[in-house]
């Protein structure tokens, strides 16, 4: 026997899952995730691989060989690695931007505008403009989030809305920066892209934003306050901040050639590139570091210990300073990366016995309209965040089983990257047993189910995505030309549904 004919006899052997089969590994997932980690504390990427084996030898069972299930498994991840590459040169960038005293300069004139007669807007903004600075929603919470709680509670004012609205900024600026992990995994799972995806997300989140504002500054005005309390955490962190670095306005040129990048639509990583490469020369003509302080910052990120000012001492400096600038590099990003590999080695070899699709055909059986795949994702995604307890995970496996939905039924990519965040992203922190909702209680001294009603942005974009996907406002459609319209063609070809 020949070969050729040898393979095609393999390839007839092959067997389709069963439903109970292709949805097995899928629960084996979700209980070793749901008790390994978010119960026992067990780390996500071993039981991802776990999960793995588990699909593997399902495929293996099915008659499909270990050259098919690596096969998959790699074209999964090619497909992938330009939005992975993306998300190391982030980590670079905030390095080199903090290291050029870019993160800095905007965050020491963010705490500057710190009202107190205007004390809960004032948290809200402060925290939302620091967080889409720095890309970290713990980050901003976790320095300039604890100084604003310092003064709220100097001024007697009430802790949990004052919690709530720090909380909400944290997530805004996590949820729209370029910088933050999660704004870059999304459209890493859902097939979309940064900027698109960006641009996409005002359609649910300005609308939260806005209503969150409103509401906060009306609750502000009825209350009665201290009127000027010292706000001594905050002067600190601003006083050491402008002793380490010296600001003027070409540091905000790394900020203006991301910003130009993004509107003129140019090449992502090019433009990133280009940002931090200005950003190092900043740290050398303006902040006095070296060449080499420079590159290790973008490698290895920001360390205190860089800074050569005579006299300077780091263990002098409150700990919220050390918190907010030692961050950054390409290093930094490497444990995302890390679990979206496992991950979608998972999602790989669950794909080679196409158990994905069964499931889905299962479900798209029942889900007819937008509104109801936008509903089912939402649902998916809350699932995950409540089992998983893990707001990355709860965006990547999603995003995977529904990425080739979304293109099927007409709906562009950046749909889905958009509903993971308003689902997952913003949900975590007030979910109690989260890392996130543990992390938030914690650091700001409010337990996660007195501040949850007042962190209005973390559930307003779940009511928006759905009443956008019931109206079919802010809903893109794939159109001829686009990027995934062949795509679309093929997949409702394959099942033979007629489309124009």
């Amino acid at each position: 026997m020949s070969k050729k004919d040898n393979k095609n006899k393999q390839e007839r052997i092959k067997k389709q899952p069963t439903f109970f089969l292709a949805l097995l590994p899928i629960i084996v997932m979700i209980l070793l995730l749901g008790i390994g980690y978010a119960v026992m504390g067990l780390s996500p990427e071993l039981l991802m691989l776990v999960s793995a084996v588990v699909a593997g030898i399902i495929a293996l069972y099915l008659g499909h060989s270990w050259d098919d299930i690596m096969d998959t498994i790699v074209s999964k991840l090619s497909k992938t690695m330009p939005a992975i590459f993306i998300l190391i040169i982030v980590g670079l960038l905030i390095g080199t931007w903090m290291i050029g005293g870019t993160i800095p300069m905007m965050v020491y004139y963010g705490l500057k505008i710190i009202s107190p007669s205007f004390l809960i807007i004032t948290s809200f903004l402060v925290t939302a403009f620091v967080s889409i600075c720095t890309g970290t929603s713990w980050g901003s919470a976790g320095t300039v989030g604890v100084a604003i709680m310092g003064v709220a509670a100097g001024m007697g004012a009430p802790l949990p809305i004052v919690a709530g609205a720090v909380v909400s900024g944290a997530y805004f600026g996590d949820k729209m920066s370029p910088l933050s992990d999660t704004t870059n995994l999304a459209p890493i799972a859902a097939g979309s892209k940064l900027y698109e995806h960006i641009g996409h997300m005002f359609w649910t989140t300005l609308p939260g934003f806005l209503i969150a504002s409103i509401v906060y500054t009306i609750v502000g005005l009825r209350l009665d306050v201290g009127s000027a309390v010292a706000p001594e955490r905050v002067t600190q962190v601003m006083t050491s901040i402008e002793g380490i670095f010296d600001f003027n306005i070409l540091l905000v040129i790394p900020v203006i050639i991301v910003l130009a990048g993004s509107v003129m639509k140019k090449p992502t990583i090019p433009v990133m590139l280009l940002s931090s490469a200005v950003a190092i020369f900043n740290s050398v003509v303006f902040q006095g570091f070296t060449l080499q302080q420079g590159f290790t910052a973008a490698i290895d990120g920001f360390n205190l210990s860089m800074v050569n000012i005579p006299g300077f001492d780091p263990s002098t400096l409150i700990p919220d300073v050390a918190r907010l600038l030692e961050r950054g590099g390409m290093k930094s990003m490497l444990s995302t990366v890390l679990i979206a590999f496992c991950a979608y080695g998972f999602a790989g070899t669950l794909a080679v016995t196409g158990s994905l699709d069964i499931v889905l055909d299962r479900l798209t059986k029942v889900v007819k309209s937008t509104f109801g795949l936008v509903l089912a994702t939402v649902i998916s995604c809350l699932t995950a965040v409540f089992v998983t307890s893990n707001g990355q995970l709860s965006i990547l496996l999603p995003g995977e089983m529904f990425s080739k939905t979304y293109i099927k039924k007409g709906l562009h990519p950046k749909n889905l990257s958009r509903t993971l965040e308003d689902s997952a992203t913003v949900t975590e922190p007030i979910v109690p047993w989260t890392a996130a909702g543990v992390y938030m209680a914690t650091t700001l001294g409010v337990p996660t189910l007195e501040y949850l009603p007042w962190a209005i942005l973390c559930y307003t974009g779940v009511i928006f995505a759905l009443i956008w996907a019931a109206t079919g406002i802010g809903i893109t459609k794939i159109k001829k030309g686009d990027e995934h319209y062949e795509e679309y063609i093929s997949l409702n070809k394959a099942d033979g549904v007629a489309v124009e």
